[in-house]
């Protein structure tokens, strides 16, 4: 067996803050709540998560504007590709 001083647990990242996410779900619900549309709010979202970890981005897209987890991924895939595009 190895110490546990020289593995580093593979859940340890940096954590992204949770404020920033908070504030991202409610501008989510927000957009939702004004009768827009889904793609709308997720790309919001988006603009104040993009450097988060993909599962964060995820479950925010879920709660903020009403996704499934697989649609949220998909429109995590579609946000992350048209950031990538306009650079």
């Amino acid at each position: 067996m190895t110490p546990a001083s020289t593995t580093a647990p593979k859940d340890e990242k940096p954590s992204f803050p949770k404020e920033i996410i908070r504030q991202a779900i409610a501008d989510g619900k927000a957009i939702i709540k004004d009768g827009k549309t889904k793609v709308e709010a997720a790309t919001a979202m988006y603009a104040k998560l993009k450097s988060a970890d993909r599962e964060t981005v995820v479950v925010a897209f879920v709660e903020g504007a009403g996704l499934t987890e697989k649609g949220a991924l998909t429109y995590w895939y579609n946000c992350r590709r048209k950031a990538v595009r306009s650079k």
